[in-house]
């Protein structure tokens, strides 16, 4: 596919700097050159975008001392700031940030292969979600601005930060996601070093200069490199406070296992899933298709949302199978700025020979591919395979495939297919598709004991972001949110004082000189 649009590379994008201590340092080590799998030729190649530095240890543990240098121990302007003044720091750096969408977006097509309504709405949703979080962090210092009283102690109750985070997004959604830790994490106080994940690299670099200009020194510090040249070695040191990370399990692991004092550290992650759908007799089977055929390959199938396994009842199997397959084949696949394209190339060189392996491994365990286009494989990408019938024994079962695949399997025990679901290691979501309500009731009544959001005849999500985000067992650690994130990276803490004359006297003082940013009463409009 060849490039002739106005979202052309013109120019590679070298990013030589990276924020530190409040300044963008030229990097003068190493580079990494970033390549896109979408080709700018007639004849495939891959594009080269740009390079990036490849930091190492030395450096990411000077970026380190200056996170910490801005906390320090809590006594730094950012941990003690007025919330007026984070809050101010924040309207300041989305101001900035919404004049660069265009670079972004243009970046996020060519980085990860994300569709440009996608992209747009990625953009556009980050923004939202940060004007939301102002809003919210009003709302939460509001309903702190008093006292209690109990026991004839008062107390003046509010959520402080919790120290230095580690943050590392995904590739997935290297925007919205990795945001939606930054973003809560920065407003409650705490310092962050802050390293993007191996696709979706430049597409930050426009927003550069909104974070250095916007908080002060040190309080967002971002690097670039490999995760174990650079966020283990900052992880060994044992001065980080929070691990805030949405990948998968293994590296979440692996990281805190660098860290020598694990029960001081607090987890914020968002990991891998394998959602079913489950397709009851008496579903809708258009709605149903159609919300599967969403939900299955939205962004190719790369979202942990993503419905990633279909229990189709063998009462509809066949009618659900064909049509659903017919649907799968007629999805178009081209480049991100395309209109109409549904199927993107794939940002890892790698995917689509792992998707072949997956594909022949079903094969081999007797699995059919039910639609014509199944398996059709390009330099960058490879047609969704719809398999049928999918058992326990198959790769495509046990994985988390993250792209375009879709296995199917067949039940006709719902309490069978509940103690799959129930045995699995994930638990993050299910799409629930049928209207009878004498099944419905009780199958919600356990699945919200499995799961951590039923979605009754719709595809898996993550949003509206105001809702709470996360998963049982290997899926997440911690909920994210507007609201409940302000509350992952932070803590309650408080003011007691015995009620009485001398206490009393002290703590209207203290109100009336606004000395304390702490001990305030004020009420932000």
């Amino acid at each position: 596919m060849n490039n002739t649009n106005a979202f052309g590379i013109t120019e590679l994008l070298h990013q030589e700097t990276y924020l530190a201590n409040g300044d963008l340092k030229t990097w003068e080590g190493k580079k990494d050159e970033v390549y896109s799998t979408i080709s700018s030729t007639e004849n495939y190649n891959k594009t080269l975008l740009g390079t990036v530095p490849h930091m190492d240890e030395s450096a990411a543990l000077e970026v380190l001392d200056y996170a910490c240098a801005a906390y320090d121990k809590g006594k730094g302007e950012w941990p003690t700031a007025k919330v007026s003044y984070r809050i101010k720091c924040m309207e300041d750096f989305v101001v900035q940030m919404k004049k660069e969408r265009e670079k972004v977006v243009k970046y996020l097509m060519w980085e990860i292969g994300k569709s440009l309504p996608d992209s747009q709405k990625e953009f556009d949703r980050t923004v939202e979600y940060i004007y939301d979080t102002i809003e919210d962090y009003k709302q939460l210092d509001r309903d702190s601005a008093k006292f209690s009283k109990r026991d004839n102690v008062n107390a003046h109750i509010r959520r402080g930060p919790l120290g230095v985070v580690l943050c590392l997004g995904p590739y997935n959604y290297p925007l919205n996601e990795t945001f939606a830790l930054l973003i809560p994490a920065l407003i409650m106080g705490n310092t962050v070093v802050f390293k993007p994940a191996k696709h979706g690299v430049l597409l930050l670099s426009p927003l550069l200069e909104a974070f250095r200009s916007s908080f002060p020194r040190g309080v967002v510090n971002i690097i670039y490199g490999r995760g174990r040249e650079v966020a283990a070695p900052i992880m060994a040191t044992g001065r980080i406070d929070v691990l805030a990370l949405i990948g998968n399990s293994k590296s979440a692991i692996a990281l805190q296992d660098q860290h020598p004092h694990k029960n001081r550290l607090r987890l914020v992650l968002g990991l891998e899933a394998k959602n079913p759908a489950i397709i009851l007799p008496d579903a809708d089977l258009d709605l149903a298709i159609q919300e599967c055929i969403s939900g299955t390959l939205s962004f190719n199938g790369q979202r942990c949302t993503a419905l990633k396994i279909i229990h189709v009842h063998e009462d509809i199997r066949e009618e659900f199978n064909s049509r659903f397959a017919k649907k799968v084949d007629e999805l178009k696949f081209g480049n991100p700025w395309e209109e109409k394209v549904q199927l993107t190339p794939l940002p890892e060189p790698e995917k689509p020979t792992y998707i072949q392996e997956l594909i022949d491994d079903a094969r081999e365990k007797g699995a059919k591919i039910l639609n014509e286009k199944g398996g059709e494989i390009s330099e960058n990408y490879i047609y969704p395979a719809v398999l049928y019938p999918v058992t326990t024994e198959m790769r495509v079962y046990q994985e988390e495939q993250f792209g375009p695949v879709i296995p199917v399997k067949p039940f006709n025990s719902i309490e069978n297919l509940l103690d799959e679901i129930a045995d699995s290691n994930y638990g993050q979501q299910v799409s629930l598709f049928g209207k009878d309500i004498e099944q419905l009731a009780p199958l919600i009544d356990t699945l919200v004991n499995l799961v951590c959001r039923v979605n009754l005849n719709s595809s898996c999500q993550r949003g509206p972001d105001v809702f709470p985000f996360t998963g049982r067992k290997d899926s997440a650690v911690g909920t994210l949110s507007v609201h409940d994130a302000l509350r992952s990276f932070s803590i309650r803490t408080f003011v007691a004082s015995k009620d009485n004359p001398y206490n009393n006297a002290i703590l209207q003082e203290l109100l009336s000189s606004d000395k304390s940013h702490f001990v305030s009463t004020d009420y932000i409009l």
